[in-house]
């Protein structure tokens, strides 16, 4: 099964990251969802992280991709570095009860799910520097974000063996 979403970034001097409580299982998570058919991973995380967040966001670099069993299946998520706009501008989809913006420390506190909070780990600090420190696009010349976009980092293999051990049920 394939999704996408984003590590989506309100900037400020402590910039915040979106994280959604599900109606379902009252569990919080990182805005993402299944590809519409016909739909770009890209494009679906861009309409995921809108109805989840509320918020239009611009797509940045391509940060990682997340995998875990989902019932009887594995499920691969994509994931891009977002910047939501200041205000929303749509209401949250019924699936979706809240959307809270914390720091990274927080987020990841409020995570319930263990292979999410493993993944922003990986990926928040990078994704906070960015923000930060400017983009991957102003440190590559020639390269601007769209096409920086499609660009994936080099796994880290502390994140993938994490990853590996928790499809295993270690």
């Amino acid at each position: 099964m394939l999704a996408a979403g984003g590590i989506v970034l309100q900037p400020g001097e402590t910039p915040k990251i979106a994280v959604v409580r599900l109606r379902k299982r009252s569990e919080w998570v990182l805005p993402k969802g299944k590809l519409d058919a016909g739909e770009t991973a890209r494009d679906a995380a861009i309409r995921e992280v809108l109805e989840e967040t509320g918020h239009a966001v611009a797509v940045h670099e391509f940060l990682g991709t997340l995998a875990y069993h989902s019932g009887s299946a594995i499920k691969v998520v994509h994931f891009w570095r977002m910047i939501a706009e200041a205000v929303p501008t749509r209401k949250l989809m019924k699936d979706v009860t809240a959307v809270d913006w914390l720091s990274l420390d927080a987020a990841l506190e409020r995570l319930s799910r263990e292979h999410e909070r493993a993944f922003l780990a990986e990926v928040g600090p990078q994704a906070l520097q960015a923000v930060l420190g400017g983009s991957i696009a102003a440190e590559l010349p020639g390269l601007d974000d769209a096409a920086s976009a499609d660009l994936a980092p080099t796994p880290r293999p502390t994140l993938w063996r994490r990853l590996r051990e928790l499809l295993r049920g270690r």
